[in-house]
C-alpha cells in the first residue's frame, strides 16, 4: 500500500532549551531561516505524503499557526514588492489543508505518542518523523541526495516491510538509542533479528541505531495499545517493534544524507551552522568570521 500519512511526535516539552522554551515550542527555533518544524514537514511531503498528522500537547498552537494562512502579512509582502519573502511564506502554507492536529493529553513516551494517532492513520502504512532528528540532503562529501524519508518510503515499496532509518554511532553511546541486532544485509537495507531500547554501553548487539525516521506498518497500533512501560517508566516504540517482529520483518535502513540531532543544544548550533553555509550571501560573511575566531577558540 501506498505511504500517505505520516506523524509528527511533538508534544515534548523542550526542557534542553529553557529558558527559551518556556513560551516557544522547541519545534519552533529556527534553523538559519525556517522553524525545525518544517524541515520535517518538507522532508514528509518531498515523500509523497499527503496528511501530516501533528500529535501535540497544550502551548504547542504556534506549529498550526505557522503553516496556516497569513493574509494580512502575504499582503503586505506583495504590497511592498517583497517577493521572495511572499514565496517563502506561501511556501509554508500551501498544503495547510493537509495537516491535522491531535492532543497526547499525558506525556507517556514516543510509542503512547504514535499511539495518539492511530484513528487518524487508520489501517494503512505510515511514517514516523522526529522533528528533533533533522535530515539533511546532503552526504558527507557534500553532494546533494534524496530526502531521507523519499529514500525509505521507495525502500518500503521495495520490500514491502516496515523500515527504520539507521546509522552507525559511537558504541559507548549506545544507552541513548535504540539498537538493532541484525541478521542479514539486502542492499542498504538490514533485517532485524531485535531491537533493544537504550542499551548500556558494552551489552548492545550493534552499533547501528535507530534515528528519527520511521515507515511502519498498522499493526503497530494493536502492539503499542497493549505496550508496558519500558526504559525510562515510558511506552517505548522500540519495544513495541521489538514484538512487531515476532510477526514481520523490520528493516534497519543506511539512509544517504546527514543528521543533526537538534533536541541537542550542539548538534542545533551544528545544523545552522551548516545549513548557513549553504546560502551565499550568509557564507560569505560568516566564513571571514569563522576564521578570524579560530586561533582564539581551544578544544
Amino acid at each position: 500500500m501506498k505511504v500517505r500519512k505520516a506523524v509528527l511526535p511533538v508534544a515534548g516539552m523542550g526542557t534542553r532549551f529553557l529558558p527559551a522554551t518556556k513560551a516557544v515550542p522547541k519545534e519552533m527555533l529556527p534553523v538559519v531561516d525556517r522553524p525545525l518544524i518544517q524541515y520535517a514537514v518538507e522532508e514528509a511531503w518531498a515523500a509523497g505524503i499527503e496528511q501530516v498528522i501533528f500529535v501535540s500537547s497544550r502551548g504547542k498552537d504556534a506549529m498550526a499557526d505557522h503553516f496556516d494562512r497569513a493574509p494580512e502579512l502575504e499582503r503586505s509582502l506583495r504590497e511592498k514588492g517583497k517577493d521572495k519573502l511572499l514565496q517563502a511564506v506561501e511556501n509554508a502554507s500551501s498544503r495547510v489543508g493537509d495537516i491535522s492536529m491531535v492532543r497526547q493529553d499525558n506525556p507517556r513516551g514516543l510509542g503512547h505518542a504514535v499511539w495518539c494517532a492511530r484513528e487518524l492513520v487508520g489501517n494503512e502504512p505510515f511514517a514516523i518523523l522526529l522533528p528533533d532528528d533533522m535530515m539533511w540532503n546532503r552526504d558527507a562529501s557534500g553532494a546533494e541526495t534524496t530526502p531521507v524519508l523519499k529514500q525509505m518510503v521507495d525502500e518500503f515499496e521495495r520490500l514491502s516491510s516496515s523500515i527504520i532509518a539507521v546509522m552507525e554511532v559511537d558504541p559507548n553511546q549506545s544507552d541513548k538509542y535504540g539498537v538493532v541486532d541484525p541478521m542479514g544485509e539486502d542492499g542498504d537495507s538490514i533485517q532485524a533479528k531485535g531491537l533493544v531500547e537504550k542499551p548500556p554501553a558494552g551489552t548492545a548487539p550493534s552499533n547501528l541505531a535507530v534515528i528519527g525516521r520511521y515507515v511502519l506498518t498498522p499493526r503497530i497500533f494493536d502492539l503499542l495499545g497493549r505496550q508496558g512501560a519500558g526504559a525510562g517508566g515510558e511506552i517505548q516504540l522500540t519495544d513495541a517493534m521489538a514484538q512487531l517482529l515476532k510477526e514481520q520483518s523490520i528493516y534497519g535502513y543506511r539512509f544517504k544524507g546527514q543528521r543533526f540531532d537538534c533536541g541537542d543544544k550542539t548538534g542545533y548550533q551544528m545544523a545552522n551552522l551548516a545549513l548557513a553555509m549553504e546560502q551565499t550571501e550568509i557564507r560569505q560573511r560568516l566564513l571571514p568570521f569563522i576564521k578570524q575566531q579560530l586561533p582564539g577558540w581551544s578544544a
